[in-house]
């Protein structure tokens, strides 16, 4: 819990790469490449949702398990509906179910990538990542 409440400069770049992650395993794994136009329409309607919800939850400057929860589902949320959008999707049962998975592997994504990001943190000492 701690590692949550600490405020490190590796966040935004560990949260990211953790979006970025998890758009390149589900473009391999549904079209067996990952190409800047699939990364475009999967990843960056992800961070920007992410980030926005980082800014208005202000999750880099007060962090907290509970704010990060807050953009997880609302910036995630976000980022499906955009996606969607872009690709002229309607919001029926597919996107509810890629939703889900979005909600519960970007989870378990940034929440992996975070607590390697502390472990190195705390091996190499704090005020070299802060």
């Amino acid at each position: 819990m701690q590692a949550f409440r600490r405020r490190s400069r590796l966040w935004p770049v560990s949260d990211g790469a953790a979006l970025v992650a998890f758009s390149v395993v589900g473009l391999l794994s549904h079209h067996g490449t990952v190409t800047a136009r699939g990364l475009a329409h999967d990843a960056l309607p992800l961070l920007g949702g992410w980030f926005a919800a980082a800014l208005l939850f202000r999750l880099y400057t007060r962090p907290s398990l509970a704010r990060l929860l807050a953009t997880w589902v609302c910036g995630v949320t976000a980022g499906v509906a955009i996606r969607a959008l872009v690709l002229g999707r309607s919001f029926d049962g597919r996107e509810a179910a890629f939703l889900g998975v979005a909600l519960t592997f970007t989870l378990l994504f940034v929440l992996v990538l975070r607590v390697a990001v502390a472990a190195v943190v705390r091996r190499r000492g704090a005020d070299a990542f802060r």
